[in-house]
């Protein structure tokens, strides 16, 4: 059956007072869609599963309206804050597919480029974790298949036959069509403290390394520093790409020669930037969106040639132990794929895995070291001690693989900000004995 070409407030109509919706993270979010059904007032029991949204949706906020989250952002956090029936489903990006099969939702949806030629829609600027699920929804009568179409959004490549980003429009049972701007993501301003962190990750940086860039001022820096740097012949493997992962490539120095699998193209399993990102990846053979369960896989990421994975947190104890998603018992974020690119830089000597963070945060007013002795009662591990391998701060790296407690121990003191050093030796000598 061919779909239905509705308006935004006519795919909301299709919605049940009582029903369930999956969705895919970021850029995937339908966003005409789920703003039309914010002028609805009539739920008596709606659940959303998914994760990262990248808008404020009204419908969120009703009373008789819930939402099962994979990752927390900005907008996550405020509604929450405001009262909205939120909840974390912890998992790592990997995991989403299997858990969104749990949840079984009626309704399927994502945003996508319109057809070609072919017939096929385009799903533009995230592969993630829901290919098999839009497609089980538009292939079975009791559930609904919603595609949001946009002009505006790109069409991204992806590695045919094995792996697709594109469905066809025929499986849709409802197309939207719309036309806003696809959301821009702020790019953030990094100062000397970004800088000299970003120098240090820098540091363990081969000529012919496969890179995982993820978001923030000091990704950015880092890929900033390579794109202006003498080496190159890079690879990327990457599970989000961004607009420092193609000032890289405008720099030539991505040549992915190197790379023992997907050799020749970067790879990433969405995409969230600028404009310009958004242009420049538009029918771009040289980037390939794959699903995240092979993007993500640690035993893939391992096969790659002198692999370093970037990513963040928000303390790390003497032991090791990192927090990078909940702290003070506040959702700040998710596991994502912090895990898999931790483990999966860890298999082989010539591999890193950077945790970046900066030496202190300032709480109420009170400054703190983000170098702990212990993390306090509630915290939430994201990354446990036996993956970790080299925490960089503004002060220096501390390469903790292969090392005792008690060594590891030294070398986080050894990086902290000296006004907590004395502190944290008393600590730390206590460390690794009965």
């Amino acid at each position: 059956m061919a779909p239905t070409f509705a308006t935004p407030a006519d795919a909301a109509a299709r919605i049940r007072t009582r029903d369930t919706i999956g969705f895919g993270l970021g850029p995937a979010n339908p966003d005409a869609f789920f703003t039309a059904l914010g002028a609805r007032d009539d739920w008596e029991d709606l659940t959303f599963g998914g994760a990262l949204l990248l808008g404020y949706y009204t419908v969120l906020t009703h009373p008789r309206v819930s939402y099962r989250c994979g990752f927390f952002g900005p907008a996550e956090r405020t509604m929450l804050a405001q009262g909205a029936n939120i909840d974390l489903v912890p998992g790592g990006f990997r995991q989403f597919a299997p858990i969104l099969r749990r949840f079984a939702p009626r309704v399927m949806t994502a945003q996508a480029a319109p057809p070609d030629a072919d017939g096929m829609v385009n799903l533009s600027l995230h592969l993630g974790a829901t290919y098999d699920e839009l497609v089980m929804a538009g292939t079975d009568p009791d559930r609904l298949l919603v595609i949001e179409v946009n002009p505006n959004l790109p069409r991204t490549c992806s590695l045919p036959p094995e792996y697709s980003n594109a469905i066809p429009l025929d499986l849709a049972d409802v197309i939207v069509e719309s036309g806003g701007a696809p959301f821009a993501l702020p790019q953030a301003a990094p100062d000397d403290i970004d800088q000299a962190i970003a120098e240090r990750a820098r540091s363990f940086i081969v000529d012919g390394a496969t890179l995982q860039i993820g978001i923030g001022a000091v990704p950015d820096m880092v890929a900033s520093q390579l794109a202006s740097g003498a080496g190159g012949s890079y690879g990327i493997h990457t599970e989000m790409f961004t607009d420092g992962l193609m000032q890289l490539h405008l720099a030539g120095k991505v040549t992915n020669d190197t790379k023992s699998v997907f050799n020749g193209v970067s790879i990433a399993t969405f995409a969230l930037g600028s404009t310009d990102l958004y242009r420049w990846l538009d029918g771009n053979r040289d980037v390939a969106l794959v699903p995240v369960q092979v993007v993500n896989d640690p035993t893939v990421i391992a096969r790659n040639h002198s692999f370093v994975s970037i990513n963040g947190a928000l303390s790390v104890d003497l032991y090791g132990q990192v927090v990078a998603d909940h702290i003070g018992g506040k959702q700040i974020s998710g596991v994502g794929g912090h895990e898999d690119f931790v483990a999966g830089a860890e298999l082989r000597i010539e591999d890193h895995s950077l945790i970046c963070l900066r030496s202190t945060a300032v709480t109420n007013g009170v400054t703190r070291s983000r170098i702990v002795p212990l993390l306090p009662e509630g915290s939430v591990v994201s990354t446990p001690r036996h993956h970790t391998g080299v925490v960089v701060i503004e002060y220096g790296a501390a390469d903790l693989s292969g090392r005792t407690v008690r060594e590891r121990a030294a070398a986080l003191v050894a990086i902290a900000h000296p006004d907590f050093r004395d502190e944290l030796a008393d600590r730390a000598a206590t460390l690794g004995r009965p």
